[in-house]
């Protein structure tokens, strides 16, 4: 019987990178078709951010409705590299009833700066060769056992140890699983146990998928560098609940850090990086439809924008001239022009026909559906005349349709019958004209 795997892909899964080879866009590269001028601008924006000359500045993406700006905000978080943070809110996000709009912009702002860690600690490390448990009767039962104490042997390649250890860490021991041909770590600060898994040729193995490591090699007892990565959030609030003893009882509250938390926490990187203990990851805030934000939105965001720790602020809006939200003024794109001069601005433009093809063709590999050469003619139709967006929606819904009728490959039909199912943008408003006195007014 084959296994079934879930797989979930998102609607930016496939872009891997800009697509720009010495310093030229490709037509068709790392999932991104066309916008060569905009991929070309957004890759000097990575320059400029790796160089750090963006201090003080942000970008904005504007274009019509589906023509990449979210994936050119990815490409960039990706060309930056793997550990780069990615935050992505829209404008309508930060109205919030228990938060400020302020310590929301705050919170995604701080959760967009990574902190990669390098920390050494004293382990030991090795593969169980014998537990031995000691039980002894229950403080407040006599008649029932609990471990009190015990022995372990730990073994590598090279050395091996017989340790006395106490019943807490034998019930640990127990708690995780721990047997006979398990290679596992002790943090010698804590004295937590790590279960790394089961030491290969260590015989059968009774749970399907159980994990094979290599013994370890050396002394047992080591000192090694560990690296993590965190972000400042993370590093706030676990600040803020410190010495609290109300997380004790109720966990992680939903309140407004303070202003003196954050600061402890930045004061505390500094000394971390500036004692070539940890590093900072600038990471990508990116604000989808910006012009949701009223004019203190765009006021704080102006003046985060010059903070020494603050991400790359990526902007986007498909608006024309708009009103400020919150005011009278009307501006382009909605935003205050102060805040625009601030911002490298970097438009998208309509994809055509050909372009629209290409992006259906990668977006039906990333999803695992066989289009037959009709139908990505019918979804480009569909793509040119309602949008993208409208023409990509229907390749899941064409698969279902095609897999009811047993066929290998999606066709015109199948993409005609979920046309006819779900309607596009304009298809809804024609509708809503046609039945207009039906709909309650």
């Amino acid at each position: 019987m084959s296994l079934a795997v879930f797989e979930r892909t998102s609607v930016h899964s496939h872009i891997k990178g800009l697509g720009i080879r010495n310093g030229k866009p490709l037509k068709i590269g790392d999932g991104l078709v066309g916008q060569e001028e905009a991929r070309k601008a957004a890759w000097i924006v990575v320059q400029m951010i790796r160089q750090g000359r963006m201090a003080g500045r942000g970008v904005l993406l504007v274009g019509p409705p589906g023509t990449g700006k979210t994936a050119l905000a990815i490409a960039i978080a990706k060309e930056l590299g793997e550990d780069t943070p990615f935050v992505s809110l829209s404008g309508s996000e930060i109205y919030s009833a228990e938060m400020k709009k302020t310590e929301v912009l705050t919170r995604a702002m701080r959760r967009a700066i990574g902190v990669r860690v390098h920390e050494f600690r004293r382990i030991m490390e090795g593969v169980v060769k014998k537990i031995d448990v000691k039980l002894g009767p229950h403080p407040y039962n006599p008649y029932q056992q609990i471990p009190v104490g015990g022995t372990i042997t730990l073994a590598t390649k090279d050395d091996e140890k017989t340790l006395r250890v106490s019943g807490d860490f034998v019930q640990e021991l127990l708690a995780k699983g721990v047997s006979e041909g398990d290679v596992i770590m002790i943090d010698l600060e804590t004295y937590r146990v790590y279960r790394q898994g089961r030491a290969k040729g260590s015989g059968d193995y009774d749970i399907y998928g159980t994990r094979t490591v290599e013994v370890p090699s050396g002394s047992i007892e080591k000192e090694r560098e560990f690296v993590y990565t965190v972000t400042l959030h993370d590093l706030d609030m676990m600040h803020s609940r410190a010495g609290s003893i109300l997380s004790l009882f109720f966990g992680a509250e939903e309140k407004e850090i303070s202003p003196e938390v954050r600061q402890r926490v930045d004061e505390t990187v500094k000394s971390w990086v500036d004692g070539g203990k940890a590093e900072l990851l600038p990471g990508v805030l990116f604000i989808d439809d910006v012009h949701m934000l009223d004019i203190e939105a765009f006021s704080f965001l102006s003046r985060a924008m010059e903070s020494e720790l603050a991400p790359i602020i990526i902007l986007a809006s498909n608006r024309g001239f708009t009103k400020i939200r919150g005011t009278d003024i009307v501006s382009p794109h909605g935003l205050p022009r102060d805040l625009l001069d601030r911002l490298l601005i970097i438009k998208t433009r309509q994809y055509t026909r050909d372009e629209i093809k290409e992006i259906l063709k990668i977006r039906a590999k990333e999803d695992k559906i066989e289009l037959s050469e009709d139908a990505l003619e019918k979804l480009a139709d569909y793509g040119v005349k309602e949008s993208l967006r409208y023409a990509a929606q229907l390749m899941i819904p064409a698969k279902i349709i095609a897999q009811r009728e047993n066929k290998s490959k999606v066709d015109a039909a199948a993409v005609e019958e979920a046309a006819k199912l779900f309607l596009s943008m304009s298809g809804s408003a024609k509708y809503l004209r046609e039945m207009e006195e039906a709909f309650l007014k």
